[in-house]
């Protein structure tokens, strides 16, 4: 048990120090009398030093492994509970705190014919080569874990790794800026996370600073921030890196291309396991994307995926087994201490135990149980159907005979845009709302004028859904560009109880799930970018046109009672920002004229069966 706890706590310890994360904060800092801190500034090849701070046991006994991460949230003062036996590593990356440089948000990959370039790969190497080097009584195995902007480090040291870089750990890693991680999916710029991220980040070197909204609502101080040319005009002035870079390169170009992974990231040498939240708020897409990526050249056996039923981060804590109302049966983080990341690195770095981690390990919710892949997503059992939106707000497997174009229709204003969770919508910093807004019952939106709801009858048997989903949308709109979004949702039968104990999921006593309307897949697509999203085209008015929209891998099973509901809208504010729906070059200087009302229609005839297609498992 002692190991477990300490186990747990290096990756609690490291997104405690993290802003953005102080949903996690349950986690107490133990006192740090077992351990010696120290502190260095360790030297990079072009001389810069980074604060970096080591805990090492007062115990130890013989050589351990180094257990290492880096972010920009600052280092622990404190560290570790009795019964941790690994020596332990936190950095600042450059320009944080007090390590020396500057700091880049993301900072992309050096120029390889440049012998004197740096980047994050190469400052983990560095690093990493001074560990073995001057830390008395390692055993020359280092392992690197990390969460968000810390998993992502991770995966840059995995670009030319140390060969004293034995394991990993990559937990909800950003793999594309632009296509479905932090600030952009499909395009859509995430509005209030970029916003208050940028600023949290890059208003000062020495603290974290949240943004000072003077209303309490951020809807609606977003709604009267009007146009996103305001941001730098009213509060901004051109002084934050990353704001400007959103400005100057709203289609993904260069720019984005060379942080994506997927331009330079090929194959793995080192042993990774990539971890992943069913209802990450933050990267979802990220760990599936490198895994992806891995997976195309892994002749060695080396990558490996999980998901549980986790928001960002979750599985960091000591214990969980709820997120918001919904219980899922047992602790899936002790569950994942317990059999996956002590395993993984008590295997690699020190050669104790067996390696019986499965290819692809998923928790199937609904069922609420772990299950082994042996791909991911998997092929075996699966069938593909598609489920087809239907007169009267059906959703129905079998496809419309209707030869008519018939539609379902609906204005999207952008004056009165759709919210994304619940009103009075908080800041996304500090939280606590945040973290679990993906799992608010839906109701407070379906039924909207400007809310497509479609869905079955009372299902009379279980439908298993594990793999990849994918919407596909016959749609059009009166204006010139649109948003399409759109939500998988599970809806719990009249006579659901509350599941979730009350402490163990942050909602009101009594807190019913009748009725209840959770979402189990999600996505935006800004349709400008149709064709290509580097060139983004106008959209020819009031013709219909196919949008594929991947809502991403997951493992749920709608239950017996339950029904299956798709809904439909075109904004999700202020998590996306509002598109004008009147193209113009650069939605990050469109003016307040532009932002225009239109009329959107969903097609559901013979020729033009909008629907959402499931890939359906064997119960």
């Amino acid at each position: 048990m002692k190991r477990f706890l300490a186990k747990r706590w290096i990756v609690a310890a490291a997104v405690l120090a993290a802003a953005f994360l102080t949903f996690l904060g349950d986690a107490q800092q133990p006192p740090a009398g077992n351990f010696t801190r120290r502190e260095e500034m360790v030297p990079m090849r072009d001389g810069v030093r980074l604060q970096t701070v080591i805990f090492t046991p007062k115990d130890q006994k013989g050589p351990l492994p180094i257990l290492f991460t880096r972010g920009p949230y600052g280092v622990p003062e404190e560290c570790c509970p009795p019964g941790t036996d690994d020596i332990l590593v936190f950095q600042n990356l450059r320009g944080r705190f007090k390590s020396e440089g500057v700091f880049v948000m993301q900072r992309p990959p050096r120029d390889r014919s440049d012998p004197k370039a740096i980047d994050e790969s190469t400052d983990a190497y560095d690093t990493i080569d001074w560990l073995i080097q001057n830390l008395p009584n390692n055993n020359r195995r280092v392992g690197m874990f990390g969460v968000s902007y810390l998993g992502w480090t991770v995966v840059m040291a995995l670009v030319d790794p140390h060969p004293a870089l034995k394991a990993a750990i990559e937990g909800a890693s950003p793999a594309d800026m632009f296509l479905g991680d932090d600030f952009h999916h499909n395009g859509a710029f995430r509005l209030s996370y970029g916003f208050e991220y940028a600023a949290l980040l890059e208003t000062a070197k020495e603290a974290d600073t949240h943004f000072a909204f003077d209303r309490f609502d951020t809807y609606d101080w977003y709604l009267h921030l009007g146009a996103l040319s305001n941001a730098n005009r009213l509060f901004f002035h051109g002084r934050l890196p990353t704001w400007n870079d959103f400005v100057q390169h709203p289609n993904r170009d260069e720019y984005w291309r060379k942080q994506a992974f997927a331009s330079f990231l090929k194959q793995t040498a080192v042993p990774t396991l990539h971890i992943a939240g069913w209802w990450d708020q933050e990267d979802f897409y990220g760990p599936q994307k490198i895994y992806e990526l891995f997976e195309k050249a892994d002749s060695r056996h080396l990558n490996y995926f999980v998901a549980g039923p986790w928001n960002h981060g979750l599985w960091s804590r000591a214990h969980c087994r709820a997120l918001g109302p919904i219980d899922f049966g047992e602790d899936t983080c002790a569950d994942y201490h317990q059999k996956i990341s002590n395993p993984w690195f008590d295997y690699w770095l020190k050669d104790k135990g067996e390696l019986k981690q499965p290819e692809a390990l998923t928790f199937q919710t609904g069922a609420n149980r772990w299950r082994p892949y042996n791909a991911w997503p998997p092929r075996e059992g699966i069938t593909q159907r598609k489920l087809y939106f239907r007169a009267e707000s059906k959703l129905s497997f079998d496809a419309p005979s209707e030869a008519a174009s018939v539609f379902d229709s609906y204005v999207s204003d952008p004056a009165h845009p759709v919210p994304y969770r619940h009103r009075p919508v908080t800041p996304t910093y500090p939280g606590p709302e945040w973290p679990l807004w993906l799992v608010e019952d839906q109701r407070f939106v379906d039924r909207r004028p400007d809310v497509l709801s479609y869905e079955t009858g009372a299902l009379q048997e279980d439908v298993t859904v594990t793999g990849d989903i994918v919407a596909d949308l016959f749609a059009s709109t009166s204006g010139t560009d649109s948003d399409w979004i759109v939500k998988l949702i599970d809806v719990y039968p009249e006579d659901s109880k509350l599941l979730a104990k009350p402490e163990e999921c942050n909602c009101a006593p009594g807190t019913p799930l009748a009725g209840y309307e959770l979402i189990v897949a999600d996505e935006v697509f800004r349709g400008r970018f149709r064709k290509s999203f580097e060139q983004p085209e106008a959209i020819p008015s009031n013709q219909p046109l196919e949008y594929r929209i991947d809502l991403h891998t997951n493992n749920h099973v709608f239950l017996k009672g339950h029904q299956i509901m798709v809904q439909v809208q075109s904004t999700w504010f202020p998590l996306i920002d509002r598109n004008p729906q009147k193209f113009v070059p650069n939605i990050f200087e469109a003016r307040e004229a532009d932002y225009q009302p239109a009329t959107q229609r969903i097609y559901r005839s013979r020729r033009l069966a909008s629907g959402i297609e499931l890939p359906v498992a064997a119960n």
